[in-house]
């Protein structure tokens, strides 16, 4: 059973994202260090999920509209935030000054607070992580427990892998000046339409 979760998160984490998306965009324009980071933020996000579902307080979303509805504004009003706010900063152009816009430690905290803010993420460990579990097997909690942090580190894996990648090809957009100068506002692009994403999504 255990295989078989394995090999399904593994093909589903590596579908782009939202996740993906920011962790891209971070590593792009910041460095392969900061889009880590971001995934590692996102991987706590998942952790927080994870409890969340075992103490119950993912049924409690799941079942109210209005708690849903809160969440779900709170998390898109906060990518909307982060978005305009790099659309609006303003970006050195002399590419030899290496100028990092976001450090890895803010990167950090913003992935943890937009992950736990998306209600979606909430439902879908409620509803994915169960189907999983075998009663027969040991407690129900602990076993979610296990289910939730293997998807959260199959998870930052696959963000490490998108770092990587995303990082090696901002070290040389950066060298550019027009990349410099609309760096800014292309991942505040990024993060206000995940942000409208969000607020349009339905439970």
């Amino acid at each position: 059973m255990l295989t078989t979760y394995f090999l399904i998160v593994l093909g589903f984490v590596f579908i782009p994202g939202p996740a993906t998306l920011l962790t891209v965009a971070r590593a792009t324009t910041s460095g392969t260090k900061t889009g880590i980071a971001t995934g590692a933020g996102i991987t706590a996000g998942d952790f927080l999920h994870t409890i969340m579902a075992v103490v119950g307080i993912s049924a409690a979303i799941a079942a109210s509209a209005t708690l849903f509805t809160v969440i779900k504004y709170l998390g898109a009003g906060y990518l909307v935030y982060l978005g305009l706010r790099a659309i609006l900063e303003r970006t050195p152009l002399d590419p030899g000054r290496g100028m990092v816009p976001i450090s890895a430690r803010q990167a950090f905290r913003h992935a943890i607070v937009a992950e736990v803010l998306n209600p979606k993420t909430a439902l879908f460990f409620l509803a994915f992580l169960p189907q999983f579990v075998a009663p027969e097997r040991g407690a129900v909690m602990v076993q979610l427990t296990i289910l939730g942090g293997v998807f959260a580190l199959i998870g930052f894996f696959s963000t490490i892998v998108y770092s990587l990648a995303a990082g090696g090809l901002g070290n040389f957009l950066r060298r550019n000046p027009t990349v410099l100068r609309w760096q800014g506002k292309v991942v505040g692009g990024i993060y206000c339409a995940l942000g409208l994403r969000l607020a349009l999504q339905e439970r």
